[in-house]
């Protein structure tokens, strides 16, 4: 089947600018999780599905520079994922620890960014021609809101119209099928076992029959035919098996996604005493590391200390011989050790690599104790490093601008907090932090402070550019 179509009268730039003001709003939300673990997790499988993408012809140069490509997590246990303008893609924590393999999660990723190649959105936009790009933006906003509560769509949504926007959204089975289509071939050449498209259908499907009670939005989002089921079922080759096998690193990584995603004090009491239970030792070996994972961490959540000190040598025995595996439990044991208060037990414990997860844990315990941050000078280096790679990562310049004010690097550490702003396109706050930025350098007399003021300078009007357009877009 060839594509459906281009994007309509809207341009790659305008669907990005107002996916920009929407994410602008969703920052703000209580709910986005900055979970360095599971960021990385589900960006591995992303990046991979994009890296795919492009191989296959599927996206487009324009869109491949202009759009985002950012994956936001969202702290709710509702099984959700979404697609929104400009490349952005939301994903509830609920879905994360429901999907029973990492296949079966990258089908759901594979899908929504089929929507984007596509440009389902921008042409879904189109037909919404007699409306502002900010009416929309609201009441997509809205929509999103919708799944939590009817008052929080009611407060985001202009009118009322929150319903109305969420029908209209919603992709027709033209679409839906197109998605299923792109995203099933974008499985394998990414590396992931296409069966995990069915897999997830019939998940999808047993919820419908047996429990839409709205912990399944994606279930009205996406609703399912007996045509789309059929066709990825035929897909698969003749004698395939329907359900994959999911890594000892899934299974660490969807507890981690039930834990955070606040089930509540009992329910973390419960899963803290589960390897306690009579009929731990009759589960399979990676359902007894998936146990364990998640009754250390509640532990470590109910600031119940030795309780997870006690099982994480359980926890790292149960995952010996998994590299991946025995990293995530490592990782997991210095965030335990960061939130009892022993930040130079957590630094030891952080594994050796490169990756954010290490590198943020590396940063928070360093932070904990003033002495030793001023004389840990690679630090900065480090995290500057990763911006200069990754400028859009809010959580790593705001611990830059923490590592430089404890170094007594005042005007670095301003400049480094406008920059967290400005990745979360609060552009008002970014601006101000740039003019004190100015104001501090006034007083210095420090030649690296004046370098410092040149680029402060030159930052500020090119923001203060950016916040007169937004504010003309509203």
């Amino acid at each position: 089947m060839p594509a459906l179509g281009d994007g309509g009268d809207i341009t790659a730039s305008a669907e990005r600018r107002l996916g920009d003001s929407i994410i602008r709003h969703l920052y703000r939300d209580p709910d986005y999780l900055d979970d360095p673990v599971l960021v990385e997790y589900v960006q591995t499988l992303w990046q991979a599905l994009l890296a795919a993408a492009r191989a296959r012809g599927e996206l487009p140069p324009e869109l491949d520079e202009r759009f985002a490509w950012e994956v936001l997590l969202g702290r709710d246990r509702s099984v959700n994922a979404f697609a929104l303008p400009g490349g952005y893609l939301g994903v509830h924590l609920g879905l994360i620890g429901v999907v029973g393999s990492g296949d079966e999660l990258a089908s759901v990723l594979a899908h929504e960014l089929s929507h984007v190649t596509q440009r389902h959105i921008a042409r879904l936009i189109t037909q919404q021609n007699r409306q502002t790009p900010l009416m929309i933006g609201a009441m997509i906003l809205g929509a999103l809101a919708a799944s939590k509560s009817p008052e929080a769509a009611q407060a985001l949504s202009i009118g009322g119209q929150a319903l109305v926007v969420q029908n209209q959204l919603n992709f027709s089975r033209d679409m839906e099928r197109e998605a299923d289509r792109v995203g099933f071939g974008l499985m394998a050449p990414a590396g992931f076992a296409p069966q995990g498209f069915v897999g997830m259908f019939d998940k999808l499907q047993q919820a419908n029959r047996i429990n839409d009670n709205g912990s399944w939005p994606y279930l009205r989002s996406h609703p399912l035919t007996t045509q789309r089921v059929a066709d990825m079922q035929t897909r698969l080759p003749v004698g395939s098996a329907v359900q994959t096998t999911p890594t000892l690193e899934h299974t660490l990584m969807a507890a981690r996604a039930r834990v955070l995603a606040r089930p509540g004090v009992e329910v973390l009491r419960q899963w803290m005493a589960e390897p306690q239970g009579s009929g731990f030792a009759a589960q399979p070996a990676a359902r007894q590391a998936a146990i364990l994972y998640a009754a250390v961490l509640a532990a470590s959540q109910l600031r119940e200390a030795p309780a997870a000190r006690a099982l994480l040598p359980r926890l790292q025995q149960a995952v010996q011989g998994d590299a991946r595996a025995v990293r995530q439990a490592a990782l997991l044991a210095a965030e335990v050790a960061l939130a009892e208060g022993d930040a130079a037990r957590a630094l030891n414990l952080v594994p050796a690599g490169s990756g954010r997860p290490e590198l943020v844990l590396a940063a928070q315990a360093l932070l904990h104790n003033p002495a030793a941050v001023q004389g840990a000078q690679d630090l900065g280096g480090r995290l500057q490093t990763w911006v200069a790679l990754h400028p859009r990562d809010a959580g790593v310049w705001q611990l830059l601008a923490n590592v430089w004010q404890a170094q007594g690097q005042r005007l670095r550490a301003v400049r480094a907090e406008a920059e967290a702003h400005v990745a979360r396109y609060d552009y008002a706050a970014a601006v101000d932090r740039f003019k004190a930025g100015q104001d501090l350098a006034r007083h210095s007399r420090s030649a690296a402070d004046h370098v410092e003021a040149s680029i402060i300078d030159t930052r500020l009007r090119a923001v203060e550019s950016l916040l007169r357009e937004q504010a003309a877009e509203r």
